[in-house]
């Protein structure tokens, strides 16, 4: 990292500094600007994601409580898509609708499992929640990762900017704070990658307890009305 003239004023110019920063440092900027505006585009996904999605659910739900008929509820469910409930009560109805096939021993449909429509349902909302967290990952290793590649961006920039004091045999503090506030700067970046992705996570976190209550409460009313109609 090349060593700059002392900056007039007390103002510090990032670009300047980035500009100037050596190979390494260049990189270590490079890739945390990544981070960052990877995460950003997650969080920004995410967070549209889930407000459509509850916003749906919450229009599938009333749906599902006034249909007097499942099949009738069956064929506008792409309506409904980006509800998570969606994938619970396509599960269930296919279950149930392969167990009616088969009339029951006073001629009447019946259900012969409660717990294969359980099973079908547990494993919908297995998928759902899945589809739900996927990319959330991302933003956690950004904020695991994103501190430790600024830090290793910070120590490199102190020895070159240390090494660069060695071949000029000058060390005052108007020739060593330059090269430090440069090498400092990996490590501000580094904080600024991972301290959104790190509150996004935690918030997302919290987002994603709340659509499994909601899917648990969906499959509980689900078998209740299952158990009520067909046995």
């Amino acid at each position: 990292m090349a060593i700059l003239a002392a900056p007039t004023g007390n103002e510090v110019n990032l670009l300047e500094v980035m500009l100037h920063a050596g190979p390494v440092s260049k990189t270590v900027l490079a890739i945390l600007a990544t981070f960052s505006l990877l995460s950003w585009v997650v969080i920004i996904r995410k967070a549209l994601l889930y407000r459509r999605s509850r916003a749906v659910s919450e229009q599938f739900r009333g749906a599902f409580k006034r249909a007097t008929d499942w099949r009738e509820l069956k064929q506008q469910i792409e309506k409904f898509a980006l509800s998570p409930l969606v994938g619970l009560f396509v599960a269930g109805y296919g279950e149930v609708t392969y167990q009616l096939r088969q009339v029951g021993v006073d001629g009447r449909p019946q259900l012969r499992s409660m717990e294969a429509v359980e099973r079908s349902l547990q494993r919908a909302s297995v998928v759902e929640m899945g589809r739900l967290e996927r990319s959330l990952g991302g933003l956690a290793t950004v904020a695991a990762v994103s501190p430790f590649i600024g830090l290793f961006g910070t120590v490199w920039g102190i020895i070159d900017a240390f090494r660069g004091i060695g071949a000029t045999g000058n060390a005052n503090l108007a020739t060593v704070a330059p090269g430090i506030s440069e090498a400092l700067v990996a490590t501000a970046i580094g904080l600024v990658a991972a301290i959104p992705a790190l509150m996004a996570y935690n918030f997302f976190q919290g987002q994603l307890k709340q659509f499994q209550t909601e899917l648990d409460d969906f499959s509980l009313e689900f078998i209740s009305l299952s158990e009520r109609n067909f046995t």
